[in-house]
Parts: structure tokens; C-alpha cells; sequence
């Protein structure tokens, strides 16, 4: 490499690791409940030791509920996540970047469409075939490189359903288990979008309005009779 290409990737990863740190719309890193949280469980040590304690936070104070997906732009913010008693996967990806922006390690949402091959036939009735479109995983930037983590599936979801949770280390990327427990097929990776310093409302507001309409209807009006009743 050239004096020149050298200084030029040196202020490449010297940005990209700026943008990975800055507070945005929906991953606002400077809010005081974002902080609060950061400071509560990130603790001391390296930065991927405090990555780790992150994770699980966020894994288990908030429960994965998939009836919880909409497209209200406020449930996307990090601020609003870290107050709800549950959320789906992307809500869940953006509160930890947000959190770990806050202790000090940059942090992007990540995307991949996956195939969930253990999916209840409830939500089958509600797809027009078998994959999760936009999957939301946080790639956090540790040791010199990217891992990706998946706080999605809390570890009350996992139990019910014998299906391994996911365990993050901070040196190897956690995403879903290709098996459950009882050795079944479980996910599989599609296509890996790719990751963002905020997240891309406006495509993944199409994306899924185009992908889900029934899904998103039927998943609105069960909340708004759980709200009545």
C-alpha cells in the first residue's frame, strides 16, 4: 500500500468510525434514557466487556414480540425502545447500537432477509412466502473489526420454545442458530442487505408495506383491541 492509499483508508475507517458514534433520528445516542441506560449496564473495563454486558441488557429487559410490528416511526427510536415492555427484532437492533454509541463503541444496524423455517402457522397465514424480510441485527465495532449481535429473542422466549439463546462474546458475530434444541431446522440467512448508521425509514417503510400488507393489519388491529379491552 502507498504512503497515500495508507493516509487515505486511515481517514476512511477514521469517518466511518465518527458516524458510527454520532446520535441520529432513531439511534439517539445523546437522549438522557439512552444514556442512563448505557451508564446502568455498560460497567467497567474494555470496550468489548461493556459491548457484551450491553447486549444481554437489552436482549432480556425487552421482550421479543413480533405482534408489536408496525411502522409508527416512534417505536424505532432508540429512546421510546428502552421504555417498551416488548419489540420485534429491528426496534431491539437499534437500541443497542444506541446504547453502545452512548458507552463510546461505534455502532451500526445491519439487515438480512432470513428464512424462518420454525415459523407458527399463524404468521405463515399472514406471509406470501416463508422469508423475514429486513432482520435486524447491530454490528459493533470491537478489536479492529466488525461483529455482528442479535438481541432479538429474549431469553423467556427461547426457553418456551427450546430454542438456544443467543450467547455474544464480542469476538464471533451472533446470529441465529441454523437448529433449535431439538436438532430442527431453524434459520437460515438469505441475503445480507447491509448495515447503516440509522436506519433507512423511508425504504424499509416501503419494503415492508409492499412484503406484509396483511400482516401489518391484522397485527394493528390486535393491538388496538388489546388497548380497548
Amino acid at each position: 500500500m502507498t504512503i497515500k492509499s495508507y493516509h487515505d483508508a486511515r481517514l476512511e475507517m477514521s469517518n466511518l468510525h465518527h458516524s458510527a458514534l454520532q446520535p441520529t433520528a432513531f439511534l439517539d445516542a445523546d437522549s438522557p434514557i439512552v444514556c442512563d441506560f448505557a451508564e446502568r449496564h455498560a460497567g467497567e473495563g474494555e470496550p468489548r466487556e461493556r459491548a457484551v454486558r450491553l447486549y444481554y441488557a437489552v436482549r432480556d429487559a425487552i421482550r421479543y414480540d413480533m405482534t408489536t410490528f408496525g411502522l409508527d416511526p416512534n417505536q424505532f427510536r432508540a429512546s421510546e425502545v428502552l421504555q417498551a415492555p416488548r419489540a420485534f427484532c429491528v426496534p431491539k437492533a437499534i437500541a443497542l447500537a444506541a446504547v453502545a454509541r452512548a458507552a463510546g463503541i461505534p455502532a451500526r444496524i445491519g439487515f438480512a432477509d432470513v428464512r424462518n423455517h420454525l415459523t407458527s402457522p399463524r404468521f405463515t397465514a399472514l406471509m406470501d412466502d416463508d422469508l423475514f424480510r429486513w432482520h435486524a441485527y447491530t454490528s459493533l465495532w470491537l478489536e479492529g473489526r466488525w461483529v455482528k449481535a442479535t438481541p432479538a429473542f429474549d431469553i423467556g422466549l427461547c426457553e418456551r420454545h427450546n430454542v438456544p439463546p443467543l450467547e455474544f462474546d464480542g469476538h464471533e458475530d451472533s446470529i441465529f442458530h441454523p437448529h433449535d434444541g431439538l436438532g430442527r431446522k431453524h434459520m437460515e440467512y438469505v441475503r445480507f442487505i447491509g448495515e447503516f448508521d440509522d436506519l433507512p425509514f423511508e425504504t424499509f417503510d416501503r419494503e415492508m408495506r409492499i412484503a406484509y400488507p396483511r400482516m401489518l393489519a391484522a397485527f394493528a388491529a390486535e393491538r388496538k383491541q388489546r388497548a380497548t379491552n
